[in-house]
């Protein structure tokens, strides 16, 4: 069921199978309005694996006279969520990437299949992704702190080479999961591949971070000005919004560069870019999209009542 439902009581002449297929933005809010529950179910899926982080708070509190378990319980809290984010992100994208590919998928079914199944490439993956935005946010914060302290402009080289490195890596996480959930190659091809369409695809990759910079922009305004609706919005709206942005970006350039020439080079077409509809000679019953006539709303009347 679409977001925008027509009324059910009138009916149009259908879609005909025929018409021009949608591209662009006009596809992807397509498919936002197609997905839109489901995108919010995949959300709530993936933000439960947020759980660990969302504790912290509270086990400071409760063990805030115990500043040795407090700070054991965080560390543990803070681990779990560093290796597990990793598979839920690759559960997520396995999921929004058959949404992107228009092929069907159960979600709770996908998203722990994907988890599953990528468990170990994903885990390093996030648990690497963790420790790098804790050294982006050191690196804000210790250098010029430096800097002050030594009076040199010097220590904001090294503060430049991380937040440099940081942007890298972001951008390749554009493409590892994707990779990993879509094909089989090796952790070490993960990351080669990754860090090459880092810089092949600029185009894209500049798009998909600016607007992902933008939603994030966004809900970051809403958590200091509007909390209540924060909190509304972030158990169904922005990871699954931003994984469905990414992944309908990003994923077209995979194909490009690396599952497309794979099966050139077998000699076969990639299954993803094959349409399986049926053919005419194949269809039992004949498709009326574009051909029926429009059903108008009914007027209510008064009814004939027997005496």
């Amino acid at each position: 069921m679409g977001l925008f439902s027509k009324n059910y009581e009138s009916a149009g002449v259908g879609i005909s199978k025929y018409a021009p297929k949608k591209k662009g933005i006009a596809l992807f809010f397509d498919i936002v309005g197609r997905k839109f529950w489901k995108l919010m179910q995949v959300n709530l899926l993936y933000m439960l694996f947020f759980l660990p982080l969302v504790m912290m708070l509270p086990v400071m509190t409760i063990f805030k006279n115990h500043y040795h378990v407090s700070v054991a319980s965080m560390i543990v809290m803070l681990l779990i969520f560093m290796v597990l984010i990793g598979p839920a992100t690759a559960g997520m994208t396995k999921v929004i990437r058959l949404f992107v590919i228009n092929k069907h998928s159960f979600i709770m079914r996908d998203f722990f299949n994907g988890f599953k199944t990528n468990f170990k490439k994903a885990a390093i993956v996030g648990f690497l992704d963790c420790l790098v935005i804790l050294s982006a946010i050191a690196s804000l914060n210790v250098y010029p702190a430096l800097a002050i302290q030594t009076q040199t402009k010097l220590m904001y080289i090294p503060m430049v080479i991380t937040f440099s490195l940081f942007l890298v890596i972001i951008i390749m996480n554009h493409y590892i999961f994707l990779m990993m959930t879509a094909t089989n190659l090796s952790f070490k091809n993960l990351l080669k591949n990754s860090l090459a369409l880092a810089f092949v695809a600029l185009k894209q990759n500049f798009l998909t971070f600016i607007i992902v910079l933008a939603v994030l922009a966004v809900m970051i305004l809403l958590m200091f000005y509007l909390f209540p609706v924060f909190l509304l919005l972030v158990p169904f709206f922005p990871a699954a919004f931003i994984c469905l942005l990414n992944c309908f970006i990003s994923y077209p350039v995979i194909q490009k560069y690396v599952i497309n020439p794979y099966y050139t080079s077998i000699g076969e077409i990639n299954p993803e870019l094959v349409d399986d509809t049926p053919t005419d000679e194949e269809r039992i019953f004949e498709d009326m999209g574009g051909k029926e006539q429009p059903i108008e709303k009914r007027k209510k009347g008064k009814g004939k009542r027997i005496s």
